[in-house]
């Protein structure tokens, strides 16, 4: 008998669809949810040369989306996001689908705990990370940044939890004032942290794979309790109010 699924998602990132990266995020994904996933690769190596690919982003999604039939798509990558201005707006125009990007879901999620201000890890230099926190500016939300976690900002793949857990403890040392952790870049990964971190520090966590789950399948009217990755599944709160 042919399994039966809730929604189709498709997922259209840089990773192969073999990779420990999208393997690590089907640990979370509900069994009745079937996710489709599809490479976008738009650089060698620089993240710069993101910058410009809008339209080969937005054609490659609606390709995407009409080819598997998706009920909704999700579009990770903060890089990808922040160095194509437009970006969700052109989505919405060309796909008749809901779609769940990086920063917009990461906000939901950080609004819908009422964070509104809070500290940013990510694997990237300050080209990159001051365009988020001016996008979570934009949605009522101060971020203030670690320092870099690494040089370059693939080797954050070669973090254990352990050294993600030390990273964060001393940045929350400088900016104890914050309200909630927010990680963004997949390549420096919370997800087998996130329970203790939340634990530990009494604060929030938010990772943005996590987010994006969370923030399509609200879109789709539909709610779980997936323990084990965070309040942010566990509790599964309401959609913030655009």
């Amino acid at each position: 008998m042919a399994e039966t699924y809730r929604a189709r998602i498709g997922y259209l990132g840089p990773s192969a669809p073999s990779s420990p990266h999208i393997k690590k995020v089907l640990t979370f994904v509900p069994a009745d949810i079937e996710v489709v996933f599809e490479q976008l690769i738009l650089h060698d190596g620089r993240l710069s040369d993101l910058r410009g690919k809008l339209d080969l982003i937005v054609n490659a999604a609606a390709e995407f989306a009409g080819k598997r039939q998706l009920d909704g798509l999700v579009f990770p990558g903060a890089p990808r996001e922040v160095l194509n201005p437009g970006l969700f707006a052109r989505f919405s125009a060309s796909l008749k689908i809901p779609v769940a990007t990086a920063l917009r879901s990461s906000a939901a999620a950080l609004r819908a705990f009422a964070a509104h201000r809070v500290l940013l890890m990510t694997p990237f230099d300050e080209s990159i990370n001051r365009p988020i926190r001016d996008f979570l500016a934009e949605a009522g939300i101060q971020g203030v940044s670690a320092p870099q976690t690494v040089q370059y900002y693939a080797d954050a793949a070669k973090l254990t939890p352990a050294d993600i857990e030390a990273l964060t403890e001393n940045a929350l040392a400088q900016h104890p004032d914050v309200e909630a952790v927010y990680f963004q870049g997949g390549v420096l990964d919370p997800i087998d942290s996130l329970e203790k971190l939340e634990g530990k520090l009494s604060l929030s966590v938010i990772a943005s794979n996590p987010a994006m789950l969370w923030f399509i399948l609200s879109r789709l009217g539909l709610k779980y309790q997936i323990h084990g990755f965070g309040r942010l599944l566990a509790s599964w709160p309401a959609l913030p109010d655009d």
